[in-house]
Order: structure tokens, then C-alpha cells, then sequence
């Protein structure tokens, strides 16, 4: 047994990803930290959902649900080792299908115990789809959750999987007293979670303010120290330039921004820069459902047609890498993968030598996208620009995160919507990770591989992979996916850019790390605090 104090760290096994990913720690002590609030646009951008306190129903935010929500495990702030939150300690059975979890002294926010029950309670819900819950696809291969005593916890799972771990960082844990009497097929739409959501974090819910912020508390009881702090707050904004303008002025001391916003922050004194790799792939998704991607010769076309070393350069500012399937780390990218370098003429041909003429011709199709940001705007032009030169005809329509969800994981969808999506997804820290959004078994409702992949080859990789205990044969394994993705293209992979954030010299101890979906990952918030 691995013994866990709250910031001692486990290996998760083989590193996925070939770099460190940065995290900011700003050391120093507040002179004035016990009155102070911190501010922050923690739901501007990619990493946010705003709005949402369903920790089930979140695909994104998780740094800020985990101020007050808290998983059994999360990552260390580089993304690199699995550690403890509400678990002290946990191991796993050399054939990976058991998972023992030893839990924490720990109290909800409205003083009751957290205990074994509560867990199970929560592994129940988020196990099933009618909850709303959008980890339950990647909760099936559970077969039982026991609870021997109030501080133990064991999951058995039905088969091996090596993204198990990955997946249960993102199951924040619920209280049973306070939604047991709540109807599964009502708990998604619940007011609870708007107006009296409780959790073990350092900080609780305070107040929401419908579209313009949410209040948290310090948690005096908290297991881990009272917080510094006394209030956090998550101000919603419209688009990052409006969270920027409020940076600048004083009124948040953080936010995400864009790889272009960056350089007016470089030589300011008053402002950290945040840098780290997203770990997410951004990719055009074909909808297999729609009979414009039935030849791949189509699908490489497309690919063929974008330059994406010059969006890279031009609009990335460099601060990017190209995608030539789902992942970037050395270790998975076979060596002699196709590049799809820039080549119209050639993209031209596959077209013509496809029927593109009586397939689609130059008839408007709809990208759809959550990308709501001005740099998505500005490469998303620059990608129309490119396909129509080979004269595949696009239209982005941009829309926020609930809608974008609402669309693309219907179960009877209108494929006229979203025959094209651009998105991203998770390339690491698990490579497992990538699974939901290309397995076969995950199309919805069963899961989100939204642009309906059905590829065989693809699935039995990907099934292979996840089903490997051995690490380095399991990057031999993802090679795999990675050749077949390469050969038959489910998605049109562009690229992983870093992410950036922005964050005021006058907040101390505070850690935020470029995380996929916003984290979670350990950002001891009750550490944080600022100097007026």
C-alpha cells in the first residue's frame, strides 16, 4: 500500500507526455490575506463551462469545480503523477481490475462526515446516463463498488483499463444526504446545484449571480488548513477581451487568454505569464453519418488542403504543434507517419478524382464549433479560406458549450448541423483518454464520440491499448491508433497549442496549470492569497 498524505504523489505509470507541463507558484506571504478576495475569469475560454456546478455534467472547468467539489484522486500540478485528495491512499491489483481506495478525514461543507457511502453513492451516479452524467461511458467496465468499512472504498472492474485512473480525477464526489431523495431522471436539472451545492473542497458555495458571478467561502474546517482567503470569485465574461479589460483594471487578478493576447503581457511587471501544453488535440471532425465523408480520399483532402504550419506560425504565434493523429508525444507517434504537408494541387485531385463535384460540389457546409474566442474566429477563416481554394465550400457557426453539447450529442441529431465540427479533446496526460472520442462503443448516447466514428481497425486498437498493463507495450500499442487514425482518418488532426494564462504579481501561492478540460489537478487553493 502506497501511503498518501494530501500533497505526497503516486506514480500513475508511463508518462505520456515527452515535457513537463509548467505550473506557476507564486511563493510569498499576503499581508492582508485573511480579508482578501481573489477574482478570476476561471470560465473564460477553452477550460471553462460557465454556468455549470454539475460536476457529472461537466466536460470542461474543472479547476474551478475543484475549489469546492474534490475527486478521490487528482494530478500533481505538471500533469506527471496521480495523487491524493479525498483518498489517503489507494492500490491497484496487478491485473489492474481492482482499485482500493482508503479515504480521508474529511466533512462536507454543511459538517456531516464524508464516508465510503458517499462515494459509492456518487460512483452509482455517475455510472448512469440518465443522471446526465457525461462519465459514464467511461464508468461501463465497473463491475462493482464495495465499501467494507466507512473509510474504504473498492472498485472491481470488468476488464483492465489503463485510463481508469485518468477517468476517476474527474469524478468529483457528491453527498448522499443531500441528493438521495432527488429522482435520477430530474437530478441533471435540479436547482441544488445552482443554489445550495455542497462539497469537501477548502472553499463553499456562497452565491450565484445568474450570468455575471459565483461567490465561495472560505471553509474554516477545512482538512487541509484554513484557506487564506476569504472569498473566491468566478466572474463571467462574454469573450477573453473583456476578461483581459478587467485584468488590466484590477477587478480580476486572473484569466485565461489567448496566445496572441500574451506578448502585451511579457514585459508588464505587474502580470505572471502562465505557459504549459494543452494536452488537447484540436481536430475537424468529419460526421460519419453524413455521406460527404464516406471516400477518404475526401478526408485527406481536406487535410492536404490546410496550411497548418502557417496558421501555426502566422496566428499561434508558433505556440503550437502539428497533429498527424491524436497525440504529440514522441513515444506514440510512429516514425514513419504521414506528415499531410501542405499540398492544394494534390488535394485538388483526390477531390476531383473522388466525384467532389456530385458529392457536394460547392454547396455550404456547416462547421460547428464551442471555439468562441477571437483567435478560433480568426483560424477558423483562415481554414474556410483554405478549403474553398480546393473548393470544398465551409461555413463556421460558432456557439457556446451547452448548445454545442446539445447538438452533437443527441441521440437522433440533424447531421445538417454539425456535418463538420472543430474541437478538441484530450491527448494526455492519459493517452487512454482519446478513447471516448473515437471508440465505436462510445457513439451517443453512449459517450461522446460525437463525429460517429465507426472504424473497427480503429476500436480494436484503441480497446488493445486500454487493455495493456505493460507500459512501454502499451505506447507500442497507441502507435497503433495512431497508424490507423493517420491511415483513415476519422478526424482531420491539426494541432496542440499551449495555453496560456495571466495572472496578477499581487496573488501568492497560487498554482494554475494549462490543464486539458481545466484540470483537475492539485492547486491547493487554500493556499492562495493576495497582497493589497
Amino acid at each position: 500500500m502506497k501511503r498518501l498524505s494530501r500533497l505526497s504523489v503516486i506514480a500513475l505509470g508511463a508518462l505520456l507526455s515527452t515535457a513537463a507541463v509548467p505550473a506557476l507558484v507564486v511563493s510569498g506571504v499576503a499581508t492582508q490575506a485573511q480579508a482578501a478576495t481573489l477574482s478570476g475569469g476561471f470560465d473564460v475560454g477553452p477550460g471553462g463551462f460557465q454556468g455549470n456546478f454539475n460536476p457529472l455534467a461537466a466536460t470542461a472547468g474543472f479547476t474551478w469545480l475543484s475549489v469546492y467539489y474534490e475527486p478521490l484522486i487528482t494530478y500533481d500540478e505538471k500533469l506527471q503523477k496521480v495523487v491524493g485528495a479525498l483518498a489517503s491512499s489507494y492500490e491497484v491489483s496487478s491485473d489492474q481490475m481492482t482499485y482500493t481506495f482508503k479515504l480521508a478525514d474529511a466533512k462536507w461543507h454543511d459538517g456531516k462526515p464524508f464516508t465510503a457511502k458517499d462515494t459509492k453513492f456518487t460512483m452509482t451516479l455517475a455510472m448512469d446516463a440518465k443522471t446526465g452524467s457525461v462519465l459514464a461511458a467511461r464508468l461501463k467496465g465497473i463491475s462493482s463498488v464495495e465499501t467494507p468499512d466507512d473509510h474504504t472504498v473498492v472498485i472491481k472492474l470488468s476488464a483492465p483499463s489503463s485510463s481508469f485512473l485518468d477517468t476517476m480525477t474527474k469524478v468529483m464526489m457528491l453527498p448522499e444526504h443531500a441528493l438521495s431523495s432527488i429522482p435520477v431522471d430530474q437530478l441533471a436539472k435540479n436547482t441544488w446545484w445552482s443554489t445550495a451545492p455542497i462539497g469537501t473542497g477548502p472553499f463553499k458555495f456562497t452565491k450565484y449571480v445568474s450570468d455575471q458571478y459565483v461567490e465561495l467561502a472560505a471553509n474554516t474546517d477545512y482538512r487541509g488548513g484554513k484557506p487564506a482567503l476569504e472569498r473566491v470569485i468566478n466572474r463571467y465574461f462574454a469573450n477573453p477581451a473583456a476578461a483581459i479589460a478587467a485584468l488590466r483594471s484590477g477587478e480580476i487578478q486572473f484569466t485565461y487568454v489567448d496566445s496572441n493576447d500574451v506578448p502585451t503581457f511579457k514585459d508588464n511587471k505587474d502580470f505572471k505569464v502562465i505557459e504549459g501544453n494543452s494536452f488537447v488535440v484540436n481536430y475537424l471532425g468529419f460526421n460519419h453519418d453524413s455521406p460527404l465523408w464516406k471516400d477518404v480520399r475526401v478526408r485527406q483532402a481536406v487535410m492536404y488542403a490546410i496550411n497548418r504550419d502557417a496558421i501555426i506560425q502566422s496566428l499561434y504565434g508558433g505556440a503550437a504543434k502539428p497533429a498527424n493523429c491524436a497525440y504529440v508525444a514522441e513515444q506514440l507517434i510512429p516514425p514513419d507517419i504521414d506528415s499531410y504537408a501542405y499540398d492544394p494541387e494534390k488535394a485538388k485531385k483526390l477531390l476531383t478524382d473522388a466525384g467532389w463535384d456530385q458529392i457536394n460540389g460547392g454547396k455550404p457546409i456547416t462547421l460547428l464549433t464551442y471555439y468562441t474566442t477571437p483567435l478560433a474566429t480568426n483560424v477558423l477563416a483562415a481554414v474556410q479560406a483554405m478549403l474553398a481554394q480546393v473548393g470544398i465550400n465551409i461555413v463556421p457557426r460558432a456557439v457556446d458549450a451547452p448548445t454545442y453539447n446539445s447538438i452533437v450529442l443527441n441521440a437522433t441529431p440533424d447531421i445538417a448541423q454539425f456535418q463538420l465540427v472543430y474541437a478538441g479533446l484530450q491527448n494526455g496526460p492519459d493517452a487512454g483518454s482519446i478513447n471516448v472520442g473515437l471508440n465505436e462503443k462510445q457513439i451517443p448516447p453512449a459517450g461522446p464520440n460525437v463525429a460517429r466514428v465507426r472504424m473497427p481497425d480503429l476500436t480494436k486498437a484503441l480497446d488493445t491499448a486500454l487493455a495493456e498493463p505493460d507500459s512501454t507495450k502499451r505506447d507500442a500499442a497507441y502507435q497503433d491508433v495512431c497508424k490507423v487514425m493517420n491511415t483513415n482518418l476519422p478526424w482531420a488532426t491539426l494541432w496542440v497549442a499551449n495555453r496560456y494564462g495571466i495572472v496578477s504579481t499581487k496573488v501568492k501561492d497560487f498554482v494554475w496549470t494549462p490543464a486539458p478540460g481545466g484540470g483537475p489537478y492539485q492547486a491547493n487553493p487554500q493556499k492562495w492569497s493576495i497582497a493589497e
